[in-house]
C-alpha cells in the first residue's frame, strides 16, 4: 500500500468491509507488520484512557479493546497497555516498551484544558523505545492533531476510533488492503499552504486566551494559574510579546514571549530571549509559528546592545530551553538552530532537579578544614557583588549578578548563602520559598507550581582554578547544597528544587535528586 492512500479492508477470515483508513507515511517500512514481526515478537499496544463511542460501545469499556483482540487475532503476541494524560511515560510503560519489537501508539484526539497532549506523550514513547520501530494511529485528521509537524515516521489515519474503524486499522496493519483509487489522497492536501501572519503586539490587558492557549500546548509540568502566569509576562521595559489573531473574530491562536536581560554589571551588554511560541494545534503548519519566530527575532535584533539571542529565557525563567524530546526540536532545527551539542549553545543539556529532603545525605557528610558556610550579611555586600560579577562573567551565567544585587537591595541578603575557605567567599547560591514576596521566588515558578513545601535553589557559583582554594570543587558544591537543604528544611521545606544545571548528573543522583525537566540550551551571536 502506497502512503497516501486510503484503503479498503477486508475482514480477518473473510467478508469485507470498507472504512477510511489512510497510510499518511510509512519512512520505517514497517507496515505490513509480517514484513518485520516474528513468532514471540512483542508487540505494544498503547492507547489513551477516554470516553468510548456511544454508538458502538456501551459505557464503561475500553474503546480500543477491539483493536487489541483485533490485533491478537493475527499477532498473538500483542501487549495491550493505556496511558492517561494526566500520568504520560510510566516506568511501567517504560518497561513495556523495552522488551516490545514495535510500538503502536494510538492518539484519539487534541488535548482539553489541562490535559498533556498524547502527541507529547507519543514522543516521549518513541524516545524511550530508541530504534523499535512506532506506528502511530490517528483517529482523527492528522493536520487537525499537528502530526505532521511533529515528524512520526510512520502514521495511520482513522476517522474516528470506533469498532469497525479499529478492526479496519487492524487490517492495514497485517497488509490485508486494497487501494481504491477514487479515495486516495495525497498527503498534500492535509496541509494548509504556510503564509505570512501579522504579529501584533500584546497589550498585556487581557491574560485570560494566553493562559488558555498556554496550558492547551505545554505539557501539564509547565501549566501555570493565571495570575502567576501573567505576573511573568507582564514585566514593563524588558518583555515584548507578540500575538497572532483570526482577522474572522480576533482570537487568538498564537503567542510569541520575548525579553532582554543585562548581561553584566556595565549594563552595556543585552540578552534577547525567544521564550516562548506557541501555536494553537488546530492552526500549526500554516506559518504562524514562523511568522511570531522571524518578527520576534528581527524586533530584538533591533534593540540597542543585544549581542546574543537564545531559546528560552533566563530571568523570569518560563523554561530554561526548548524541552528535550519534544516536537518543537525538529521544528526550531529547520529554523536554523544548531543541535549537534558540540559548542555551547548547540543543544546542551539543562536539567531541573528535585530533592526530598528526606533523602539528602547530610549525615555523611564530614566538615573540611578552612571551610565554613553562612547567610550573607550586608558587611558581605561589597565582596559578594565582586565575587559573583567575576564568576557569572566568566561563566556566561546571564542575568544571576541582577539576582544577587535585586535581593540584596530588597533587604533579603540573608537568601545569600556563602562559602568561605577561611575569610575568602569561593562559593554562593540563592535560597527561596513559595510563600516569599522575593524578586528571585517571583522569577522561578517551578517551585511554588509543584508544591507549597517546595524551597528553591538557584544561582549557584563556586570558584574554578582559584590558586587560594585549596579544597575541591566538589565538596565545595555538596557543602553548599547540604548548607541551603538545612536552612530550607529550617523553614518548613520538605523538598528543594534546583534549577538549570548543566552537567553533574551523576553526582546529583547520588546525592538523592531526581530530574524534574530536560532542556536543550540554544542561543546564537548576532
Amino acid at each position: 500500500m502506497l502512503p497516501g492512500h486510503s484503503a479498503t479492508a477486508s475482514g480477518h477470515r473473510g467478508g469485507s468491509r470498507r472504512s477510511q483508513v489512510t497510510l499518511i507515511r510509512d519512512h520505517q517500512a514497517c507496515i505490513p507488520l509480517t514484513r518485520i514481526l516474528g513468532d514471540g515478537d512483542i508487540v505494544l499496544l498503547l492507547t489513551p484512557v477516554v470516553p468510548p463511542v456511544k454508538s458502538d460501545v456501551g459505557n464503561g469499556n475500553d474503546p480500543f479493546e477491539p483493536f487489541g483482540r483485533a490485533l491478537a487475532s493475527r499477532h498473538p503476541w500483542i501487549r495491550h497497555v493505556p496511558y492517561t494524560s494526566r500520568n504520560g511515560m510510566t516506568s511501567t510503560h517504560v518497561g513495556f516498551i523495552k522488551r516490545a519489537k514495535t510500538v503502536i501508539f494510538v492518539i484519539s484526539g487534541p488535548p482539553t484544558a489541562g490535559q498533556t497532549s498524547q502527541v507529547e506523550i507519543g514522543l516521549m514513547a518513541r524516545m524511550v523505545g530508541e530504534e523499535r520501530p512506532q506506528i502511530i494511529v490517528a483517529c482523527q485528521s492528522v493536520h487537525d492533531l499537528g502530526l505532521l509537524e511533529a515528524n512520526f515516521p510512520t502514521i495511520v489515519q482513522l476517522p474516528d476510533y470506533a469498532p469497525s474503524d479499529l478492526q479496519a486499522a487492524a487490517a492495514v496493519l497485517f497488509g490485508e488492503t486494497t487501494a481504491t483509487a477514487i479515495t486516495s489522497l495525497d498527503v498534500q492536501s492535509l496541509m494548509i499552504e504556510p503564509k505570512f501572519w501579522p504579529p501584533e503586539n500584546w497589550d498585556g490587558l487581557n491574560v485570560a486566551p494566553i493562559h488558555e492557549l498556554w496550558n492547551q500546548c505545554l505539557p501539564d509540568q509547565f501549566h501555570l494559574e493565571k495570575f502567576p502566569l501573567q505576573s511573568l509576562l507582564q514585566r514593563d521595559g524588558y518583555a515584548m510579546h507578540f500575538v497572532v489573531r483570526l482577522p474572522e473574530n480576533r482570537e487568538v491562536v498564537g503567542f510569541c514571549a520575548t525579553y532582554t536581560t543585562f548581561v553584566d554589571r556595565e549594563g552595556e551588554r543585552l540578552i534577547g530571549s525567544l521564550a516562548m511560541v506557541i501555536v494553537k494545534p488546530a492552526y500549526r503548519r500554516r506559518g504562524i509559528g514562523l511568522s511570531l519566530h522571524e518578527h520576534a527575532l528581527k524586533q530584538l535584533k533591533r534593540i540597542r546592545g543585544v549581542d546574543r539571542i537564545q531559546l528560552g529565557s533566563t530571568f523570569p525563567r518560563l523554561l530554561s530551553g526548548i524541552p528535550a524530546a519534544s516536537a518543537s526540536e525538529s521544528w526550531f532545527r529547520r529554523r536554523g538552530w544548531q543541535m549537534d551539542g558540540q559548542a555551547p549553545g548547540r543543544g546542551q543539556d539543562i536539567c531541573d532537579w528535585i530533592l526530598k529532603i528526606d533523602d539528602w545525605p547530610s549525615g555523611g557528610l564530614s566538615a573540611s578544614t578552612g571551610l565554613t558556610f553562612r547567610q550573607g550579611t550586608f558587611d558581605d555586600f561589597t565582596l559578594i557583588a565582586d565575587f559573583v560579577e567575576k564568576e557569572s562573567t566568566r561563566k556566561d551565567h546571564t542575568g544571576w549578578y541582577d539576582q544577587y544585587m535585586n535581593l540584596a537591595n530588597d533587604g533579603r541578603i540573608s537568601d545569600i548563602v556563602l562559602g568561605l575557605e577561611h575569610s575568602e567567599i569561593v562559593a554562593s547560591a540563592l535560597i527561596y520559598t513559595p510563600s516569599e514576596a522575593s524578586s528571585l521566588a517571583q522569577d522561578l515558578p517551578w517551585a511554588r507550581t509543584i508544591g507549597s513545601d517546595v524551597g528553591g535553589v538557584a544561582c549557584i557559583c563556586i570558584a574554578d582554578g582559584n590558586p587560594a582554594m585549596t579544597t575541591s570543587k566538589d565538596t565545595v558544591m555538596i557543602r553548599l547544597l547540604d548548607a541551603c537543604v538545612t536552612i530550607l528544611k529550617e523553614q518548613g521545606m520538605g523538598r528543594v528544587f534546583l534549577d538549570a544545571v548543566k552537567g553533574g548528573y551523576e553526582g546529583f543522583q547520588s546525592m538523592g535528586f531526581q530530574k524534574w525537566a530536560i532542556y536543550r540550551d540554544l542561543w546564537q551571536k548576532i
